[in-house]
Order: C-alpha cells, then sequence, then structure tokens
C-alpha cells in the first residue's frame, strides 16, 4: 500500500464474516468516488450471491478519497460482511484504482465490478466460476451476446454511443463486450503482465478490461450475458474527459497491438 493510502476494515482481531482459514478465494474489486449512496445495498447483495455459492470472499472498496461519508459506511458494514476499505489520497481514476485493488487483494481470482448498480452481483459467482472451472483467461459480463441486456429506460443515443464506442475495441480483444467493466481473472493471469516495459499495464481512464485483455493477450475469454442497469442513485462520472481518455487510450493499444508482443504465458 503506498503512502498516501488510508485502510478501513473489521477489528484486527476478528475473521471478516465469509473469509475461511486460509483466506478468501475470490477478491472483488469496487472502484468509487462519491458512491456512498450505492454501498448499502451492492456489498451485502454482492457478499450474499458469493457465500450462498460457497465462495470465502472479501470485497475491496477503492475510494479517491470522497469525502462523502464512505469511510464511515463502510466501517459499519465491515462489522457484517468482509469488506475493506482504502482511500487513495494521491491518486485518481477508476483504471488505476481497480489495478491498485487488485495488487493490494488476497483472492486467488479477482473480479471487478462497478458501484453504481449496472453490474448484477447475482452474476459474480458465474464469472468466477468460468475462470475456475472452464479455465478462461478472463471472464466478463456481457450485454451483446445471446441473454444479456441493457436496460430498457437507456435512450436510444446512450444505446447507439455505448456501440459505436464498443466497436473498435471489439477489433481489439475479438470479444463483444470489451466495454462492460464487469470481469473476473485470476491472479496468476493478472500478474503475468509485467510492471515496466511496454507490456505493463498503463491504466489511464476508464476501461481497465480493455488493457487486460490486449496487453495480457488473452485469447480464452468468457462472455457470461449479464442484464446492465441503469444507475439509480448518484451521478454518472461520463464526461468529454473520458471519453477523450478512452479515445487516446484506444490509440495506445492499436499501437501496441501492431508491434504483435509475445504471447504471456
Amino acid at each position: 500500500m503506498s503512502e498516501g493510502d488510508v485502510e478501513v476494515e473489521a477489528a484486527a482481531n476478528s475473521r471478516p464474516p465469509s473469509c475461511s482459514e486460509s483466506g478468501p478465494a475470490v477478491s472483488v474489486i469496487v472502484p468509487t468516488f462519491k458512491e456512498a449512496e450505492n454501498l448499502p445495498n451492492l456489498i451485502p447483495a454482492v457478499s450474499e450471491a458469493l457465500s450462498r455459492a460457497d465462495l470465502p470472499h472479501e470485497i475491496i472498496v477503492v475510494d479517491d478519497d470522497s469525502a462523502d461519508g464512505t469511510g464511515q459506511l463502510i466501517g459499519e458494514l465491515a462489522e457484517r460482511f468482509p469488506v475493506r476499505l482504502i482511500v487513495r489520497k494521491d491518486q485518481r481514476g477508476l483504471a488505476s484504482a481497480v489495478v491498485h485493488g487488485f495488487r493490494q487483494a488476497e483472492g486467488a481470482v479477482l473480479v471487478c465490478m462497478d458501484a453504481d448498480g449496472s453490474h448484477p452481483p447475482t452474476s459474480v459467482p458465474e464469472l468466477v466460476r468460468a475462470i475456475v472451472n472452464d479455465h478462461a483467461e478472463i471472464a466478463l459480463g456481457s450485454r451483446f451476446i445471446v441473454g444479456g441486456s441493457t436496460d430498457d429506460q437507456w435512450s436510444l443515443y446512450r444505446r447507439w454511443n455505448s456501440r459505436l464506442a464498443t466497436w473498435p475495441a471489439r477489433l481489439l480483444t475479438g470479444v463483444r463486450d470489451p466495454m462492460s467493466g464487469f470481469f473476473a481473472i485470476s491472479r496468476e493471469r493478472f500478474e503475468a503482465a509485467p510492471a515496466t516495459g511496454p507490456r505493463a499495464l498503463n491504466p489511464i481512464g476508464y476501461k481497465i478490461l480493455l488493457e487486460l485483455i490486449v496487453k495480457t493477450n488473452a485469447r480464452n475469454c468468457a462472455e457470461i450475458p449479464i442484464h446492465f442497469r441503469r444507475r439509480e442513485l448518484g451521478r454518472s462520472k461520463l464526461s468529454l474527459g473520458v471519453q477523450a481518455a478512452y479515445a487516446w487510450q484506444l490509440v495506445k493499444l492499436m499501437v501496441f497491438r501492431a508491434s504483435r508482443p509475445a504471447r504471456v504465458r
């Protein structure tokens, strides 16, 4: 953990619920910025889904110093659920928050999901099973395969904007929905990406899944159909700046892919 981070978790003299003696099998990373309204619903739902699947787990909320009561809230939730909070004081950005959380996690399978309720907690065990049982390199929730869908209340503009943004990412990855932001990856696969050099992760913007598929040269990706809900609480972080960062990320990944790096084993 970096010097600027602050961590909040359950009391040190008690084992968090849903963690086995050998530690969690699954670590769920939830990057946040001003998402305190959504966490009281999300954290119990994720923990209950994994508990029903008999998967020991931890939930790590990586917050970019929201100052919205997230710290107090996670402290209260940690009394009932295996959740801890890392507050980043000197960094910003969803993608870098996910990478930071993965590096602090203890689970053998690492999961990323949004805090805004768009990703279904009941699908987390399916993503984990695709990694553990089916040996997928990356498993992702997909809106654009048979059985997948988006909220009926999405506007036509939002639907077309999402599909247009997805198209160039499909060319890079070969998967139908590389932009969903809801995925699982084994710790071994994540750690295969070097910390330095041209294959190192460069987590800019919001699309860390796209970065991971390309930089780890993942070819065995499992897509699990999900229903992608619209946000009910809080405000969307999508902005022109975020879209510009995505465009720049695409350019850099296209250049990287053109260099044809060696297959990560």
